[in-house]
């Protein structure tokens, strides 16, 4: 079992014309995933990797039976395709692109949790079951099927603590990038939530950095809710007050958003707090995981 993917998860592109699109659209086939379709107004009838190409969201559910997409949209694009993709019927939703206006974020995540729509991102590299398939551009080769969760607002952080695992002999049961703006479309606890419920995943680790209070509300919820083991690694130690550190959500006002305020939340609620992605293998280790 594994959270948001699974076999019956059914996956159409958005932009799959484009270069990027069309690229990790051959990634994705060649990891497993089922892409169904692919939609670009205007270039309906055209085939990308095999893969037929629609010109509406709602053509491409009709003929191919999609339940979820993954977005390679211009990001001015992005929310008349989402509220689109939406109405649909679509519940699944992964947005790779960055530069969304925070006000579109707002209005797609409002639109999103009115219909009992699950939405990544913005500024994802999207979800990934090791051995089974992904909808983003996660890079295949440094995952392994096992039972440890993984949430990160970092793309390459989550990588790495995929490959420091991989190279432990510890699997992932689902990495899921949950977006690096300081606006996204789910909340950090809603994932927690999920690996919680998921009877293949023992453990979790989040993947957190300087700004905003993603990490400092989640640990409210793992300390009133979570049973299993959780381990944090918040990257940014040395970041300068109010300086924006390459993600638009990576930024300390005041005294929110600091790895030491997110430390403090987090060892209050029982999780294990790294100094350094490393130190994820003797975690995994102590707690025999697998």
């Amino acid at each position: 079992m594994s959270i948001l993917m699974n076999d019956s998860t059914r996956v159409i592109v958005q932009g799959i014309t484009g270069r990027i699109g069309s690229a990790q659209t051959h990634w994705m086939l060649e990891y497993g995933t089922r892409v169904v379709g692919g939609v670009t107004p205007g270039k309906g009838g055209m085939e990308v990797e095999g893969v037929p190409v629609f010109n509406s969201v709602l053509e491409a559910v009709k003929e191919t039976g999609a339940n979820a997409s993954v977005f390679f949209v211009p990001a001015a694009g992005v929310l008349d395709a989402f509220l689109e993709t939406i109405d649909a019927g679509i519940k699944l939703i992964v947005i790779v692109p960055e530069h969304i206006p925070v006000k579109d974020v707002l209005r797609m995540r409002s639109y999103a949790l009115e219909k009992g729509v699950f939405a990544l991102g913005p500024t994802t590299p999207g979800i990934l079951v090791p051995g089974m398939g992904k909808m983003g551009i996660m890079p295949a080769s440094l995952f392994q099927p096992g039972r440890v969760g993984i949430i990160s607002r970092s793309g390459t952080l989550s990588y790495e603590f995929a490959g420091i695992l991989s190279e432990s002999k510890v699997g992932q049961s689902t990495v899921v990038g949950m977006g690096a703006d300081p606006v996204v479309l789910r909340n950090l606890a809603d994932i927690l939530e999920l690996f919680e419920n998921d009877r293949d995943t023992d453990a979790v680790i989040i993947v957190g950095e300087v700004g905003g209070e993603q990490e400092e509300k989640a640990a409210g919820f793992i300390s009133r809710k979570m049973t299993k083991p959780v381990a944090a690694y918040i990257a940014g130690r040395y970041s300068p007050q109010g300086k924006k550190m390459g993600h638009a959500g990576a930024i300390v006002r005041g005294s929110t958003g600091t790895v030491a305020g997110k430390h403090e939340a987090l060892k209050n609620a029982g999780v294990a707090v790294l100094d350094s992605p490393i130190d994820v293998a003797k975690w995994a280790k102590k707690n025999k995981l697998k």
